[in-house]
């Protein structure tokens, strides 16, 4: 008992609150003689610098960092947008009324962001298409077939594939897309 009022002393004195109406009392776990602070801490993640990186390997998982937490958000919103309009258009029985409603989200999405998605460069647009894929659990093709038609998507893709794009891309966090997911649960890690 005597262990545990000085520990309490030291905690109450260490978070300034002597003099004060305001104490902080930890829970306690009793081992034997020994009392000891129970506190919850939040999950970490260590990422250290392998040994034997490159300066050049560093300044190419540096500018990885800064493309994903520039596309992160737009990859976020792109899966709040689909939820939204899957919403809307499981609700509408009639097919024409439903492509109107495409085509007005379409234009609202081109009207909000057209600008700042056409500022991203090669290598961001790949990793947008990537987290899209994570966030919604679908790749932007069949995105694109789903909501627009089959035709539409092919063209796209078509598209793609002259500037080297894969809408057809699947995202991998094991795999070849293991250091995006890492430093996608960072950026959630912070957001909590």
């Amino acid at each position: 008992m005597r262990r545990l009022l000085i520990v309490v002393f030291f905690i109450i004195v260490a978070n300034g609150a002597v003099g004060q109406t305001r104490y902080i009392l930890p829970l306690a776990c009793f081992n034997g003689q020994d009392t000891l602070p129970y506190i919850t801490l939040k999950h970490i993640i260590i990422v250290g610098q392998r040994p034997g990186t490159s300066k050049r390997e560093l300044d190419r998982y540096n500018k990885l960092v800064r493309n994903v937490i520039k596309v992160y958000p737009y990859a976020r919103l792109a899966a709040v947008k689909l939820r939204e309009y899957d919403d809307i258009i499981s609700k509408i029985p009639d097919d024409n009324e439903q492509k109107r409603i495409m085509k007005l989200a379409e234009r609202e999405i081109r009207r909000d962001f057209q600008k700042e998605i056409e500022d991203l460069t090669f290598s961001q647009g790949i990793i947008l298409l990537k987290l899209v894929d994570r966030e919604t659990s679908k790749t932007t093709y069949q995105i694109v077939d789903e909501l627009r038609g089959s035709l539409r998507a092919f063209f796209y893709q078509a598209i793609a594939k002259l500037f080297k794009y894969d809408l057809k891309a699947k995202y991998d966090p094991k795999g070849a897309d293991k250091e995006i997911e890492d430093i996608v649960k960072i950026l959630e890690d912070n957001e909590q």
